[in-house]
């Protein structure tokens, strides 16, 4: 049996590793990626749902334990690799799915959503889950589900209990489905973009007006109607128009 290793908490509930398969690959798939594989459980049922499937794992213990149980399949290919550091794009279109490390889950999430897939699907700790769909005037909305929301919409399928895992993690997990828009929002240079943002976050719980006073001009903050409102108090569609009038000259 193969160790825990890196912080795992494998999924071992059945009918949750059947529903977050159902939600990767509705229809059949001609090829699926799965970051974090573990012990192979969830993909198993992904092998039932697609042609092909390209696991990618981190532990090299754990994938010379996978490529041993899955050495009569030949649609599975085991990557042992960091797939924050893998071209996810390589696969196109394919959709993503996985069981992922609460430690990497946010800056995995970041990357997938950059990319053209069809779809996400991960199992990550419920707190991260609920900040990537969180709405504004909500203690959860922040940088986070802005970054998100420039690229993908989000949606949080359902709540998944400590019980369903070994070893059982003290908190809860969510699986969140990912549908990547790229262009759904007209900003013509995304990190300067998210770099605004963050100015706008720097301070949650000061106004606009003080995170952006020093860098953009206390003059031209003051001027606008939400400068005294707090970031977590706009919309998405506030943000892209609060950047777009910053104008080229006056970006960094």
């Amino acid at each position: 049996m193969a160790r825990q290793k890196l912080g795992q908490h494998f999924l071992i509930q059945g009918s949750i590793l059947e529903r977050i398969a159902a939600a990767a690959c509705p229809q059949r798939e001609r090829l699926v990626v799965e970051i974090g594989p573990g012990r192979g459980a969830l993909t198993e049922r992904l092998l039932k749902r697609a042609d092909r499937v390209v696991a990618i794992e981190l532990d090299a213990y754990l994938a010379d334990y996978l490529r041993q149980k899955f050495a009569s399949e030949p649609r599975l290919e085991i990557i042992h690799a960091d797939a924050m550091t893998t071209d996810l794009a390589q696969w196109g279109h394919a959709p993503i799915a996985g069981n992922l490390p609460y430690y990497a889950a946010t800056a995995i999430v970041a990357r997938t959503v950059r990319l053209r897939t069809s779809r996400a699907v991960f199992l990550i700790q419920k707190e991260v889950a609920e900040r990537l769909v969180a709405q504004p005037r909500t203690r959860e909305y922040g940088y986070l589900t802005v970054a998100t929301r420039l690229f993908a919409e989000a949606r949080l399928l359902f709540g998944v209990k400590p019980g369903a895992f070994h070893p059982a993690p003290k908190v809860d997990s969510a699986v969140v489905l990912l549908t990547p828009q790229p262009d759904a929002w007209a900003v013509d240079d995304a990190e300067a973009f998210l770099q605004f943002v963050g100015r706008c976050f720097q301070h949650k719980r000061k106004t606009l007006r003080n995170n952006l006073a020093e860098e953009y001009g206390k003059e031209l903050v003051e001027a606008w109607p939400e400068a005294g409102l707090r970031a977590e108090q706009i919309t998405m569609a506030g943000f892209v128009e609060m950047y777009a009038r910053l104008g080229a000259t006056e970006r960094p």
